[in-house]
């Protein structure tokens, strides 16, 4: 074993964080529920905390993010080693958004009513390269798109009430794909203010299937950071008020009316509630029966497919990984996009991790870097079972093999 150049374990920020706040290790211990040997076995890296609602536990006792536990995520680098999350930050953090009245334009285009259509046309490029695996080209272009948003939102007042609706939709829509591509790379805090601002332009856009597709971004950024409760509330509440107001026999309704079904089943099975992680998965069963077939409406990916992987998800969060690892590999994903294909196989890499098959994890990030390698480089639940994986070599696995040229692409060592 050696850790000679790893940067810090999960278990070495915890112990960073006890001491900055002054705990002893029996105290931290005692505020989670756990023994004093378990958490210094934790601090040591001989014993590791598979389960996320127990790391949550331990973040709200320290007074730290789930994301501070979890490692500041790494430079979002493209091919040519650009990080471009930084303009992301400055685009949503303009200080013109905070006031309409204070940073009001002078003057406003003569073409409103045709202003949508490119902005249009641009997001949806963005959402077709999300779900092709091609994170990179995402990020590098959401700066523009966030800004164009922006710029879209400034025209409201001018424009009829048909683009005016039309604006605040593509906003949300904006918005959401921020929300989602942050919470890839593990920028929860980015994520949250990119959900909150493409359910705010929803709420303006007069549209059910809007609002409901926005609220997908609110469940997927309270989940990245650690807000599970709040998550299965704002997905519950978002799927039944859907239900109130639209045919189940609309595709898209029960499309996106499925996908808010599993994305508060992931939330259940985090906060290790077996008996409603159940009942969500099996209504997103029956919308995914009801539909027929494996589509992508809404840019979803919703249908049988996508209710089986997250049916393995949920298993993995509640601990059930055997159960993972003997039927991961026996599901056909050919349909599913590749972002949902990568992180199927990232979570029975995990799987596999746990009950030490190193070599059929290490083949299946693999497999999963070559699909798109952005998603598995700067994933930080990788980047930590990559870590695990390299401190548990031989040590005559050198800076020479396989995984560690893994582990380096990812981060997980220096």
């Amino acid at each position: 074993m050696r850790a000679a150049g790893d940067q810090l374990t999960v278990g070495e920020r915890i112990s960073f964080y006890r001491r900055r706040r002054g705990l002893t290790q029996a105290v931290l211990a005692g505020l989670v529920g756990r023994s004093e040997d378990w958490l210094s076995k934790v601090e040591r890296g001989d014993r590791q905390i598979r389960r996320l609602d127990v790391l949550t536990e331990v973040a709200q006792a320290l007074r730290v993010t789930l994301g501070d536990l979890l490692g500041q995520p790494v430079l979002m680098e493209d091919e040519d080693r650009n990080d471009d999350v930084p303009a992301i930050r400055d685009a949503l953090m303009a200080p013109r958004r905070l006031s309409k009245v204070l940073f009001a334009r002078a003057t406003v285009p003569t073409s409103v009513d045709s202003a949508p259509s490119v902005a249009a046309d641009r997001v949806e490029s963005g959402w077709a390269d999300y779900q092709a695996g091609r994170l990179g080209r995402v990020i590098a272009v959401l700066p523009e798109l966030i800004e164009a948003s922006q710029q879209l939102e400034d025209l409201v007042s001018v424009a009829s009430p048909e683009t005016r609706r039309q604006c605040w939709a593509i906003s949300a829509r904006t918005h959401h794909l921020a929300a989602t591509a942050l919470s890839k790379v593990g920028e929860s805090d980015l994520a949250w203010i990119a959900a909150e601002r493409a359910m705010q332009a929803a709420d303006q856009a007069d549209d059910v299937l809007v609002l409901a597709s926005a609220a997908r971004a609110g469940t997927h950024a309270l989940l990245a950071v650690g807000r599970y409760s709040d998550a299965l509330d704002l997905g519950t509440t978002a799927s039944q008020w859907l239900a109130a107001r639209l045919n189940d026999d609309d595709p898209a309704a029960l499309s996106l009316y499925g996908m808010l079904q599993l994305r508060t089943a992931v939330a259940a099975g985090r906060r290790q509630d077996r008996t409603t992680a159940a009942e969500l998965l099996a209504r997103a069963s029956d919308a995914a029966q009801r539909l027929g077939r494996d589509a992508n409406y809404w840019t979803t990916g919703f249908g049988p497919t996508n209710v089986e992987l997250h049916r393995l998800s949920v298993a993995l969060d509640l601990g059930d990984v055997a159960l993972v690892v003997e039927q991961g590999p026996t599901v056909r994903v050919d349909s599913a996009p590749a972002e949902r294909r990568v992180s199927h196989l990232i979570d029975l890499s995990r799987a596999l991790s746990m009950v030490a098959r190193e070599e059929d994890a290490l083949s299946n990030l693999l497999t999963a870097e070559r699909e798109a390698p952005q998603l598995v480089r700067h994933n930080p639940g990788v980047r930590e079972t990559v870590k695990a994986m390299y401190r548990r070599a031989p040590a005559t696995a050198g800076r020479s093999s396989t995984l560690f040229g893994l582990a380096e692409r990812c981060r997980a060592v220096e």
